[in-house]
């Protein structure tokens, strides 16, 4: 018999992580649906850095950025990511790792028009993760694709969504002692039915 009740209850991992998500923006200051986003490089060495998360599909997690950053060169290379959404005000985290496609079609195109126009442009003027002389140089650059792109600036072909398509999702939450809930649904390919337990803390 499943003691998965409460917080935990439920037959679906995704709506989980919705009403977590839902929670933590009643009760975070800044940006709840941020994530710590891990990749590796070529030669396996990790890569850890912060995004936000903007979607979560019925069987998906959707994140954006530069196709040609570091980042996104390692989820091409790979193929595979994980993040950890944590939320220090409900004491509760969600571990994700699984596979990776883009989303780079009519979705990714709403989202980006979406966004400020400064935002926008930004996503044109920066070559992220590469050098940069200075403050000056970036703003300037800024100044170049707003000349060019004016005030109605189509998607970058570099620029879009990441989906993550989970092999492994781990809920957990604090316990008195230090004694954690945690559960972690598992399947082997996307298309295997999920396999749920409970974990030591």
């Amino acid at each position: 018999m499943s003691d998965r009740t409460g917080i935990f209850a439920g037959d679906d991992p995704f709506a989980i992580a919705r009403n977590w998500l839902a929670e933590a923006e009643k009760t975070e200051i800044n940006d709840p649906n941020a994530i710590a986003l891990a990749t590796v490089d070529a030669d396996g060495l990790p890569n850890v850095r912060m995004v936000l998360l903007k979607e979560i599909e019925p069987d998906a997690f959707v994140f954006y950025t530069n196709y040609e950053s570091a980042k996104g060169q390692e989820l091409s290379a790979s193929g595979k990511a994980g993040f950890v959404m944590h939320w220090k005000s409900l004491r509760r985290q969600i571990r994700v790792r699984g596979t990776v496609t883009r989303e780079d079609g009519p979705q990714a195109d709403a989202y980006y028009a979406s966004r400020s126009l400064k935002s926008r442009l930004g996503a044109w003027a920066s070559r992220q993760s590469q050098p940069l002389s200075s403050r000056a140089a970036l703003m300037a650059d800024v100044a170049k694709v707003t000349a060019t792109h004016g005030p109605s600036p189509k998607r970058p072909p570099f620029w879009g969504g990441v989906r993550i398509a989970p092999l492994e999702i781990e809920f957990w939450a604090d316990g008195a002692f230090r004694l954690h809930d945690r559960f972690t649904w598992r399947r082997r390919s996307i298309a295997d039915p999920w396999r749920i337990e409970r974990l030591n803390p």
